[in-house]
This record gives C-alpha cells, sequence and structure tokens, in this order.
C-alpha cells in the first residue's frame, strides 16, 4: 500500500472508530508494523490533521473534520463506473440521472492524465432492465422511503383488478425486470410487496411513521431472511 493511502486509511478508521484506536489497532487493520503508524500519526499532526493521543494510550480524530477529495485506484474508479453504469437498468431515470452526475464529480477529482478512466470504455454493462414506470415518479417514493412518510396508492394486480391502499414505505427493491416497493400494508395488516410498473397513482401522505421505521424494517429484513432460510 502507498504511503499517501495509508495514511487516507489511516484517517478512516479513526474517524469511523467509536473510541480511541491503538497503534497496534491501526497496525492490525493496516497490516504494517506498529512503528509504522506512529511515523504516520506523526506525518499526519505535522499535516494538523486534528488526530488526538499518544502511544500506548490510542488516538482519536477531533469531530468535523473533513477530508481532502477522495482519491480512487484504478480498481475503485472500475467498480464506480460498472455500478453507476448497472444503474441504467433499475428503470429509476432520477438515479440514472444522479449517476451521471456523480461520474463527472469523479472524474473533476481525478488527476488529468487519468480521467478517460471514468468513461469505462473497456468495461461495457447491459441497459437490458426494468422499463422507466409510466404513472408515478420513482424519486417519490425514494424521498417518502428517506423521510419515513406515509404513501397513498391506487394498485393494480396481475388480474387488473385495482385496489385503494395506505401503505407505509420501508424499502425499494430493484430487480432485473422490475423494481418492487415493500411496505406494510394498512390493507391488509401485513407487509406486501407492490410492483412499482402497476402502481397507477401514488400520493405523499402528510403522515411519518418514523417512530415505527425502525422496527418495520427489521421485522421486514428478518421476514425476508426468513423466506430465503430452506427449511
Amino acid at each position: 500500500m502507498r504511503r499517501a493511502d495509508r495514511l487516507f486509511e489511516i484517517i478512516q478508521l479513526l474517524r469511523q472508530a467509536r473510541g480511541p484506536m491503538t497503534a497496534a489497532d491501526l497496525a492490525a487493520g493496516l497490516e504494517v508494523n506498529i512503528r509504522t503508524v506512529y511515523r504516520d500519526i506523526a506525518a499526519l499532526q505535522g499535516m494538523r490533521v486534528p488526530i488526538e493521543g499518544a502511544a500506548g494510550i490510542g488516538y482519536v480524530m477531533r469531530r468535523g473534520y473533513d477530508l481532502a477529495p477522495l482519491m480512487f485506484d484504478v480498481d475503485e474508479v472500475e467498480a464506480i463506473v460498472v455500478g453507476l453504469g448497472l444503474l441504467a437498468r433499475t428503470g429509476d431515470i432520477g438515479l440514472q440521472a444522479a449517476a451521471g452526475r456523480a461520474n463527472a464529480k469523479i472524474a473533476e477529482i481525478l488527476p488529468e492524465a487519468r480521467r478517460d478512466e471514468v468513461e469505462g470504455k473497456h468495461l461495457a454493462v447491459s441497459d437490458w432492465g426494468a422499463a422507466p414506470p409510466d404513472l408515478i415518479d420513482m424519486a417519490s417514493v425514494r424521498k417518502a422511503l428517506r423521510q419515513n412518510l406515509a404513501l397513498r396508492i391506487i394498485y393494480q394486480d396481475e388480474t387488473g383488478a385495482e385496489t385503494d391502499r395506505v401503505i407505509l414505505p420501508v424499502a425499494l427493491v430493484y430487480y432485473v425486470q422490475v423494481a418492487v416497493l415493500a411496505a406494510w400494508c394498512r390493507l391488509r395488516g401485513g407487509f406486501r410487496h407492490f410492483r412499482i410498473d402497476r402502481i397507477q397513482s401514488l400520493e405523499t401522505l402528510p403522515e411519518d411513521f418514523r417512530r415505527e421505521a425502525e422496527d418495520l424494517r427489521r421485522d421486514w429484513e428478518a421476514a425476508r431472511a426468513a423466506e430465503k432460510t430452506p427449511n
């Protein structure tokens, strides 16, 4: 690992830590010896990175420190390019537009000699996948999920029958051919999965369920895991 990358990793480890990290902890995570960690910590402190602590006690990062623009290695850039390319298969136009903006930002922070890496000319991702929904805006669904807001939807099942439902959205699941909204359905009194392409209309309600959201998502994850577990 290059020294610049190692210094960055030390900052990351200290920022994510919930308490002091010893040099031994850092050395184990970076797969280097403790003396190297001591030298790196001293170098970072010399660059006025707000690391506090001492040998034998542990180190902490003072809260509020912002990292300089990130630098990615070649494999990381390729992973991002492929990941952003796969968003074309979700049918979520808003995320696709965001992917383009993210790609441009990555290109800006790379050295000029490396900017062609984000074009990914040697990497191809199929755009075959879910079609964008005709009747609703998926950005509204994602906003309701972020803010824990109830939704009122008109849903059409596989037979063409329509029902009016109030739901508490817990997750948006992207499959290859369709996106599915997982939610607690008050009409059915349980978790249900609604294909995005079958939602005929969607209204965001002023009711928020933030107090229930964590429990609902935990229960949904548990039910999902149970379905995957072989009997």
